[in-house]
């Protein structure tokens, strides 16, 4: 049951916030506990099981909205207008198909599952993007985050599972719905910038600029950044200020930290591992198709080595899913071969380096696609029914949940929303659902408004 806050409580509820152990940091007593920053970072990180979750979720965002006909809900026997050019492909799991352009995942459909009945109303990208990263609705500029991310909220919950890496890291960079909102600075992403899909080695800047500085020159920076934190913190009334001090403070750790360079260190994996996730040295920047195609498989693979090394929540920029426009040859020619090559890779990895059973690993975007073919041999934006790909973590491989209509333009049953995926992430990672936070005009806001796990997949 939801617990109901009344305007009268606010205050009161204020002051808890401010009590417990990541409020009493941010309200500058860290001090008082006789730790550093670095040292109580490091004491969460060895608290053992009972204080902190091990489990990880890389979400897969297909940015621009997979039509569910072409990707994991074909549909053969309706009519062309509705059923596209594709047919369908037996999967390792008898009664399931999908499209016939993913052999591959095809192959190993009993180690993931399909939920086909998701939707919700709003057609808007950037909208649809807020819905499904925060489980609220979208605020008047869509573009900016009014409640946080499910990885800021990761990031605020649990923290850092090792203090060498970020607890929720963007592969390359935000898209709208991943900002921290109300939660602050210290618990938005950390930001990949560099690309795997760019030709040679793969670099992040903010590792080469510390490397260009001695460790002298290094130890005097982070020196200096404390003592002016210091003297600003008495000027701070907001917390803000603090806030952005240890945020800075975890910065400099992790770009000193051997781990954390090892795990970004995506050319220390084998020529044969990249080439199975679909490696693609040449990139064409006046090629987006190609761009955007080639890019997510290494982006996968970066993906996996940073929840191998400690990082709880990876989100990966899968775009551009936007198949407005002769969809069906961009979906043939690029997106369908090489998300087919690219997913069956992770999934397969994940499970032989015994990882599948500690990462959840969700595939979804923003909505679906109209189920009738429009003019320009595409699909448009449609959020009333759409699908999703998830694996992993407690959850069982080879079953469908829910179904859409004989046209794939509705549920038909069983249906689900994007609310009830955050739930199942949440549950899995152990976040609490019904923690209230403060939003900037001092509402209590509930994490999670609704949504409950999918228990058809347990």
């Amino acid at each position: 049951m939801r617990r109901i806050w009344p305007q009268g409580v606010c205050s009161e509820f204020q002051k808890t916030l401010r009590f417990n152990r990541r409020g009493f940091l941010k309200a500058g007593g860290l001090g008082l506990t006789g730790l550093s920053l670095p040292e109580l970072l490091r004491h969460d990180a060895h608290a053992g099981p009972a204080a902190r979750k091990e489990n990880s979720v890389i979400i897969l965002w297909m940015r621009g909205g997979p039509s569910q006909h072409e990707t994991w809900d074909p549909k053969p026997n309706a009519p062309a207008e509705f059923r596209g050019d594709f047919g369908a492909i037996r999967t390792s799991v008898p009664g399931i198909e999908i499209v016939d352009l993913m052999p591959r995942c095809a192959q190993i459909m009993e180690k993931w599952s399909i939920i086909r009945s998701l939707h919700h109303t709003n057609a808007g990208h950037s909208a649809g993007d807020q819905i499904l990263f925060t489980g609220h609705p979208p605020g008047t500029d869509p573009t900016i985050n009014v409640h946080p991310s499910c990885g800021s909220i990761v990031s605020e919950q649990l923290g850092y599972l090792t203090p060498e890496l970020p607890p929720y890291v963007m592969i390359p960079r935000q898209v709208p719905g991943t900002d921290s909102a109300y939660l602050g600075v210290a618990h938005k992403p950390f930001e990949t910038l560099a690309d795997p899909a760019n030709d040679g080695p793969f670099t992040l800047q903010n590792f080469s600029l510390v490397e260009g500085i001695n460790d002298n020159r290094f130890a005097r920076r982070k020196d200096l950044l404390k003592g002016f934190d210091h003297f600003r913190k008495d000027l701070d009334r907001s917390g803000q200020l603090t806030a952005i001090s240890q945020f800075q403070q975890q910065a400099f750790g992790i770009l000193s930290s051997d781990k954390a360079r090892k795990a970004f260190d995506l050319d220390a994996e084998r020529e044969s591992t990249r080439e199975r996730y679909g490696f693609i040295p040449r990139y064409d920047p006046m090629d987006p198709t190609r761009c955007s195609a080639s890019a997510f498989s290494q982006r996968m693979l970066l993906g996996r080595r940073l929840v191998e090394a400690g990082v709880r929540l990876v989100t990966v920029d899968c775009r551009w899913w936007d198949t407005h426009v002769k969809g069906f040859d961009s979906m043939r020619n690029g997106f369908l071969p090489r998300w087919d090559q690219a997913y069956s890779a992770l999934i397969e990895d994940l499970d032989q380096r015994s990882l599948l059973e500690t990462t959840l690993v969700v595939a979804w975007g923003e909505f679906g696609r109209t189920p009738r073919v429009n003019k320009n041999a595409g699909r448009d934006h449609y959020p009333n029914v759409f699908s999703a790909a998830i694996a992993g973590g407690p959850l069982k491989g080879g079953r469908v949940v829910g179904s859409s209509d004989s046209k794939g333009a509705f549920p038909k049953d069983n249906p689900k929303t994007p609310q009830d995926v955050l739930a199942t992430i949440y549950q899995h990672l152990g976040i609490d659902t019904e923690k209230h936070y403060l939003d900037h005009s001092g509402r209590p806001i509930i994490t999670l408004p609704f949504g409950e796990p999918l228990h058809e997949l347990a």
